[in-house]
This record gives C-alpha cells, structure tokens and sequence, in this order.
C-alpha cells in the first residue's frame, strides 16, 4: 500500500474527511519526527503547494485529536508532534540543541502508569521526560571543559582574540 492510500486509510478510519492538506500534515508528522509547526508547514507547503500557517494548526488539532498524533509540548520549547501514537514511551530531551528522541519505558508499558498515589485519578498515560545533552552537545561540552582546562593551566596557549 503506498505511503499515501496508507494516511487516507488512518483519516477515514478515524472518521475525518480525507484532504490534501490532512494527508499532507499526516505525511510530514511521520516523515519528521518531533517536528514543530514551522517544520510541518514547510514540509506541506512543499507537498501541496500554498496552505495557511492556521490550516496546519487546525489539522494538527484534528489529527491529535483524533489520536493519529500525538503533541507534546517539554518545558521551554515550542509544541512538537509525532506519529508514535498508542503506547507509552517517553523522550529524550537535550537542553542545548532542543533534540528530541523517543525512549521506551524502562520498567514496561503498564508499570509506568503505576503512581505511588494516584489520589482517586483514573491514570491513562505517563509523560516522563529525561533531560540531559544529546551526544553532540555533550561531546562539544566536553571539548569546551577541556579547552578551558588546558588554558587554565597555560595562558599561552589561550587565543587571541581581536584586537
């Protein structure tokens, strides 16, 4: 089944009228993982020609609504979307770049929605978000911390910067 007759069978599935603009942001949302709206709407833009900036928005809102997406949205950072939809993963988040990676749950799908308390709450999802450098910025980290010692322990060796 081609990518496409693929996202016309998931909108009518869920009931939503089937359009180039919904089947092209259902594209881009799996095409780009954990893309922002400015993402999606290039990527439409370059599928189907002119669309509206509220036009993503409103197809976004429709597929997470839906459940064909997922949005989510960690401190600090602008609303992301996704295709992984329907189980219970969580992300990665580095705090230099703003990368975003799925990670599974680490003890199993159902045991992460076990809270300690759940105070009378029915709990249907867990959203956990691990913050940390991803392996670029955390390797640029280190070369800084490394560069600064080096120079700490040798002012000659410092650059000069301009004069």
């Amino acid at each position: 089944m081609s990518p496409t007759a693929r996202f016309e069978r998931m909108l009518r599935g869920v009931d939503l009228r089937v359009t180039r603009p919904r089947a092209a942001v259902l594209a881009a949302v799996h095409d780009h993982p954990h893309a922002d709206t400015d993402t999606i709407l290039a990527a439409v833009r370059a599928d189907v020609g002119q669309v509206s900036h509220q036009a993503v928005y409103d197809v976004l809102r429709a597929l997470t609504a839906a459940g064909l997406v997922r949005r989510i949205q960690p401190m600090g950072l602008v609303a992301r979307y996704e295709a992984r939809v329907g189980d219970n993963h969580h992300h990665l988040v580095c705090r230099a770049c703003g990368a975003i990676a799925d990670v599974d749950c680490a003890v199993g799908t159902a045991a992460c929605l076990t809270a300690d308390d759940e105070q009378g709450y029915a709990v249907e999802e867990a959203e956990v978000i691990f913050w940390g450098l991803c392996p670029d910025c955390g390797a640029a980290a280190r070369d800084d911390t490394s560069r600064a010692t080096r120079e700490q322990k040798d002012p000659a060796r410092q650059e000069e910067g301009p004069t």
